[in-house]
């Protein structure tokens, strides 16, 4: 279970585990820390999945029969005011899934250039104006930083199209795409999933955008 989260899936998993199987997970979320169960058959691996065949055979694997994802953000990420995902909350800006470390969202929206937030918006968010939003941001942090979603809400409710609440969406998604560089962790995920999985071995895949559909399906016809 490469994106164990809050362990939904990984505890249905472990129902259906002999008790000669062994699950391993992956989380990059401190939090995740808290789901984990009390079963000697689970192994919790703080790294990111695009690091999957090399932190499984540091634990003596090298090959599993299955392998499931579960992409984007959990619910309770977008539920924790603090983490910065969520439209609704005033919160710092950060929606990075590991808190440790790389660029947070306020360093995205203060310091990108009016034409990389341009492309940012409109690939990862699909946001159809995204050169207007991405010179109103400059705009507004050049009289004073973007500090809070809340911030980044009124910014974009000056220029949002269309539904308000599904164009604050796309924003956010894309924001936070960028942030956890997630398309080039999910590209090198899916070409060592091929060596990893064992022969008759099962790829799982859940994905809730396009951007990241497109990749699995381009990747499971040609791969």
């Amino acid at each position: 279970d490469v994106t164990f989260g809050g362990g939904g899936h990984s505890k249905k998993i472990l129902e259906q585990l002999s008790d000669k199987g062994k699950l391993f997970a992956f989380d990059v979320d401190d939090d995740a820390k808290q789901n984990v169960p009390e079963d000697k058959r689970f192994t919790l691996i703080a790294a990111n999945y695009r690091h999957i065949k090399r932190f499984l055979k540091l634990h003596g694997i090298t090959s599993v029969q299955g392998i499931l994802a579960d992409f984007g953000i959990s619910s309770h990420q977008i539920d924790e005011p603090s983490r910065g995902f969520a439209t609704r909350f005033d919160a710092p800006l950060d929606m990075r899934m590991n808190t440790k470390e790389g660029i947070s969202a306020k360093e995205v929206v203060n310091q990108y250039s009016a034409e990389q937030l341009q492309q940012i918006l409109g690939f990862y968010g699909e946001v159809i104006n995204a050169k207007t939003l991405a010179n109103k941001i400059v705009e507004a942090r050049n009289r004073q930083a973007i500090e809070t979603t809340k911030d980044l809400v009124d910014i974009c409710k000056t220029v949002a199209k269309g539904i308000e609440v599904k164009y604050l969406s796309q924003v956010f998604q894309a924001i936070r795409i960028e942030v956890n560089d997630e398309l080039n962790a999910i590209k090198e995920f899916l070409q060592q999933s091929e060596s990893v999985l064992a022969p008759q071995g099962r790829l799982v895949i859940m994905s809730y955008h396009s951007l990241e559909d497109s990749l699995v399906k381009k990747n499971i016809k040609n791969g």
